[in-house]
């Protein structure tokens, strides 16, 4: 079981998110509420939670300092932001704390389920390849695999790199390249301040487009999108959903359902060979996005297609 927190002061709004969590996750996700940022550092602590979706404006500590306490201690909590304020200022400082998503009020229920199962999969990567490197050393100390530790070590690292660009590793990641957030800052403090005419909107979102398609079926993120095009990651972000006005995980994954179901009308191609290719390498969570998105598993989705044909 997971454990997830929602974090909001009003009090309807968190009910009706907790009911909404329960309906989709009951078997998945055991469910914790706070009232202020206090209260969810908290619980936090006492629950050892795994993904927090947090409201930003809350009385006493908000949203954003909460995450960054919560950061301090844990680099692999997924942070996800649930807020009514469109400010640029916010969604830079939900980059800076790393936060998977950065979510507005009133939010689409599809997209923030499928933000929460991205949430949920790659805290289950970060357990696996915890046990994993605990298994290594425990046979290092103990004098095994002496000889294989550097090849497997190295392996590990590139697994833990993998899991921590997924989580939203937003620093680690650029500071592994050299480029850093200070950097992207300098290079579009000016460009990023103006508001995009429709010409450059509609050239954006063309290039934005391209690098999607060409890339969908490899593990790809919003910050790699970002870096691709040169643009610090909160700019990508806001720019992203004036484009296309879903977030970058939804369009994403709902892209990559359209080139699953191409291949599904074909029937010599595996359905497992078909989650790989279009950019999920664990078949189980590639048929729970695919029914996430159209209401079927995709053997179901292939026989109706193959019974209509």
């Amino acid at each position: 079981m997971f454990r997830l927190l929602i974090a909001d002061d009003e009090m309807i709004e968190r009910a009706v998110l907790y009911k909404t969590l329960s309906r989709n996750f009951k078997d998945q996700c055991e469910i914790y509420q706070a009232e202020n940022g206090r209260e969810a550092l908290r619980i936090y602590e006492e629950k050892q939670i795994q993904i927090a979706i947090l409201d930003i404006e809350m009385p006493g500590i908000n949203g954003i300092e909460a995450a960054r306490k919560i950061r301090e201690k844990d680099k692999n909590c997924c942070i996800i932001f649930l807020t009514a304020y469109d400010e640029f200022a916010y969604a830079k400082q939900a980059i800076m704390v790393r936060a998977l998503d950065y979510l507005l009020k009133p939010y689409d229920e599809q997209e923030l389920m499928l933000v929460v199962e991205e949430a949920m999969r790659l805290t289950e990567e970060s357990r696996q390849e915890a046990m994993a490197r605990a298994r290594w050393e425990a046979a290092r100390l103990e004098g095994q695999g002496v000889a294989s530790g550097t090849e497997e070590g190295a392996g590990q690292d590139a697994g833990r790199d993998a899991g921590e660009k997924g989580t939203g590793a937003y620093v680690q990641e650029k500071e592994s390249r050299g480029y850093t957030q200070e950097k992207a800052s300098r290079g579009h403090g000016a460009a990023e301040g103006e508001e995009p005419g429709n010409v450059r909107l509609s050239m954006v979102t063309e290039l934005i487009l391209q690098y999607i398609h060409q890339n969908y079926m490899y593990d790809i993120s919003m910050q790699d999108a970002a870096r691709e095009m040169n643009y610090s990651e909160a700019y990508f972000c806001k720019l992203f959903k004036q484009c296309f006005q879903k977030n970058f995980t939804s369009y994403l994954t709902e892209y990559r359902v359209e080139e699953a179901k191409k291949l599904l009308e074909q029937p010599t191609v595996n359905v497992k060979d078909i989650g790989k290719a279009v950019g999920y390498a664990d078949s189980n969570y590639f048929a729970k996005v695919f029914k996430r998105i159209t209401g079927q598993s995709p053997t179901e989705y292939r026989l109706e297609r193959f019974q209509k044909g």
